[in-house]
């Protein structure tokens, strides 16, 4: 089974990009580029967290909604949530209505000021498991690996929640802290330009 699909230019791309027609943007212009900005890494990890049981599909047509809801993602403004804040979330109908992730992305809002405090970035944390690429599988064979187990206990012992190895694993895939596009898909090469010209946070 081939591992591409035609786009409508008539060039290949990683084969996931035919489950929904807004998956070309998505895959040409954002999936596997890197990303050293604090407010955009915890965004994707908190999507992640929202997609668990869910197609990322989903997700992604609720963004702007989401984005709305927590105010960009901005970690130290959803930190000072409460109660009241969550119950007026579970009425949002834009967003993804499941308490336990609501509570887990604001709870993860305040344990990274924690680590930011402690590390002087998010990026600089997260980057630091990026992997040797020579270690990783196959493109898109694995749904998690030894450093996506790793951060994953991390990130779980510093109080993090709704953080499992296949969560940041697919974080991992989509900040670029791996290139896991597919060989003969038109973007990697891009991405692997990206990547190699890309000043890893906190060296």
């Amino acid at each position: 089974m081939s591992t591409t699909t035609i786009g409508p230019d008539g060039k290949a791309r990683c084969r996931w990009c035919d489950a929904a027609p807004e998956f070309f943007h998505y895959h040409d212009t954002e999936w596997g580029f890197p990303v050293g900005e604090d407010r955009r890494l915890f965004e994707k990890l908190c999507l992640e967290s929202f997609q668990s049981g869910l197609s990322w599909r989903t997700i992604l047509a609720k963004r702007e909604n989401f984005r709305a809801a927590f105010h960009h993602f901005d970690f130290n403004k959803m930190a000072t949530f409460d109660e009241g804040d969550i119950e007026r979330l579970l009425q949002n109908e834009g967003i993804v209505r499941h308490r336990g992730k609501i509570e887990a992305v604001i709870n993860n809002a305040r344990r990274a000021q924690e680590l930011v405090k402690r590390e002087g970035s998010l990026a600089a944390f997260l980057w630091s498991y990026e992997p040797e690429p020579s270690r990783l599988a196959e493109p898109q064979t694995a749904s998690t690996s030894a450093e996506s187990v790793a951060l994953s206990k991390d990130l779980k012992k510093m109080g993090w929640k709704f953080v499992g190895p296949t969560t940041v694993y697919a974080f991992m895939q989509a900040m670029g802290l791996i290139n896991d596009h597919v060989e003969g898909c038109v973007m990697r090469e891009e991405v692997a330009k990206a990547r190699s010209n890309f000043k890893r946070p906190g060296r």
